[in-house]
């Protein structure tokens, strides 16, 4: 029989241990939430591969991304943060107790962040495993081309992002060749792109041309192409290659639970918050238009905020709202709303009417959205009832009789029906 799993406790659990996971982790610990990354490889994930980001503030000289990626670790683990470097093997998102399983653990968290990131996608030719990121092979001009000043580089592709990315790298390099599939002056990018790469003089195109294999010693020399008519090949020396042939998030173990789009990505709203209540994502995982260090921060930011808020509001529901000592009355309202106001200082007078009886809660929707959404309460004002720590009803504000109607009911009957 296989060895029983430890179990262990945690306020928030961030899955991956990138720019954005690590945000969000400072932001947990931060808020003295008990909080655990689980990376399954390497603390800051694909950002410790750039030799040099120029684009991140604070950093007017750049700086390395392993070096960025280990302060960002050092300072969660200033405000104790803990870390386990484990591939996660299933989770159980749904409920206020959820799972994240690795080889040996079952992590319990009320909340979790999902910053699990993704991978560029390879060519799977011979010698690319051997110049990837570092040492030749890059996926992000906007990461690398300050590095390909004055340089021969190389891109493969002729989509959208092949082509943008190319124009963008002749800023920098004195030559950018264009390895293209298809035949000459044809490109999959929308046309506006294609005509400005045509006319670039210093964009270089190889027409019905793949990668057939790479070759260099210790660093990336050349790019040796295969020309698909005739199968010649066809060297080219060059300084760096790019890759703009597609991306693949890392989010298969979450398929099934947390919505995805066609390609794989989580959709969030602005507040990083998926379709199941208590889980965020952040980073290059999200659906987003655009995938830096920076973005990732600013995503990590606002998930570790939200779910701090998020596990703010749960302890209020358990040990406030669904408290069981005596019979409940919840107030849902606006603080903007006219109605909502006015009504405030009646339900207090009811509440007054029937002390030592009746327990008398407030949610503001403002500042409480989840809370109300938690309760069922969509509109404002309304009212929701409890007893024994259990929701028994709910209805819009209604007259002060009705409501000390249905009060007498909640504590006099175990059967409570709202009065009518």
């Amino acid at each position: 029989m296989p060895a029983a799993k430890d179990h262990q406790y945690y306020d928030l659990v961030v899955i991956g241990g990138g720019p954005g996971g690590l945000t969000a982790a400072i932001y947990g610990g931060r808020a003295r939430l008990k909080t655990l990354v689980i990376e399954k490889s390497l603390i800051g994930g694909l950002a410790t591969y750039t030799n040099e980001i120029c684009n991140f503030p604070g950093f007017p000289d750049g700086i390395g991304g392993l070096e960025l990626m280990r302060q960002f670790e050092k300072q969660a683990k200033h405000f104790g943060v803990e870390f386990k470097i484990s591939p996660v093997k299933a989770v159980s998102l749904d409920g206020d107790d959820k799972t994240v399983e690795t080889f040996r653990t079952v992590y319990h968290a009320k909340a979790v962040v999902i910053a699990t990131g993704g991978k560029p996608r390879l060519l799977g030719v011979p010698g690319e495993e051997l110049f990837l990121y570092d040492k030749g092979i890059s996926f992000c001009a906007t990461c690398d081309a300050a590095s390909c000043k004055d340089k021969v580089v190389m891109v493969i592709g002729s989509g959208d992002a092949a082509v943008e990315e190319g124009l963008f790298l002749t800023k920098f390099a004195s030559k950018v060749i264009m390895s293209v599939i298809h035949e000459e002056g044809h490109m999959d990018a929308n046309a506006v792109a294609q005509q400005d790469a045509m006319r670039e003089p210093k964009m270089e195109f190889r027409w019905n041309t793949v990668v057939d294999h790479f070759e260099g010693e210790g660093r990336l020399e050349s790019v040796v192409l295969k020309d698909t008519r005739t199968g010649e090949l066809l060297p080219e020396v060059v300084d760096r290659c790019f890759y703009f042939i597609g991306y693949l998030p890392a989010t298969d173990l979450f398929r099934g639970q947390v919505t995805l789009d066609e390609r794989g990505y989580i959709p969030t709203n602005t507040r990083m918050q998926t379709n199941i209540e208590g889980v965020f994502a952040a980073g290059d995982v999200r659906q987003t238009c655009l995938r830096q260090v920076a973005t990732a921060v600013g995503d990590g930011a606002i998930a570790g905020f939200e779910a701090e808020r998020y596990i703010a509001e749960l302890e209020v529901y358990e040990k406030q709202l669904m408290q069981a000592e005596l019979p409940g009355m919840i107030y849902v309202y606006s603080p903007i709303d006219q109605r909502s106001r006015d009504f405030l200082p009646v339900v207090r007078e009811i509440e007054r009417h029937f002390a030592g009886q009746v327990k008398l809660s407030l949610v503001d929707t403002y500042k409480g959205e989840c809370l109300a959404g938690r309760l069922g309460a969509v509109d404002t004002p309304s009212l929701v009832y409890t007893r024994n720590g259990k929701v028994v009803g709910k209805t819009k504000v209604l007259e002060p009789q009705r409501i000390e109607a249905s009060l007498r009911d909640l504590i006099e009957h175990e059967e409570f029906e709202l009065a009518e």
